[in-house]
């Protein structure tokens, strides 16, 4: 009786897989930075629940992907955000942001911010690796 039930565990354990992501690019996505009035409906409301902290989330459509980067709170305004890479591979989007801090001499306010971005671009079918 034990013997079935726990082959039928380790049966379950074995069909469950960590899916592998090929790194491999096969080409470059393009893509927008989208501004908070372009984005859709229920998005805002999501980066205001998470801003507070370091977030990342994929925003799916009929026929676009937005994906956010956030770096939650910093003591200083004067930040930008860069995207160093968004690209394709045969199962997965992969995107590489770069928060930059204000250059020197740069007037900033001690005015706490809450640097994200939002880039969207073309609905794909699969997952999104944050490098």
């Amino acid at each position: 009786m034990y013997t079935g039930f726990f082959l039928c565990i380790l049966l379950l354990a074995a069909g469950c897989s960590v899916e592998r992501t090929d790194e491999q690019k096969i080409k470059d996505l393009d893509f927008v930075i989208v501004e908070e009035s372009q984005m859709p409906e229920g998005l805002m409301t999501l980066i205001e629940e998470k801003k507070q902290e370091a977030f990342k989330l994929v925003f799916d459509t009929e026929k676009d992907k937005y994906i956010v980067v956030g770096y939650g709170r910093q003591k200083t305004n004067g930040y930008s955000i860069s995207v160093e890479e968004l690209y394709i591979t045969s199962n997965a989007v992969y995107i590489n942001t770069n928060l930059i801090g204000p250059s020197k001499g740069e007037a900033i306010s001690e005015v706490e911010s809450f640097p994200y971005i939002v880039v969207k671009t073309e609905y794909l079918d699969k997952s999104v690796v944050f490098e």
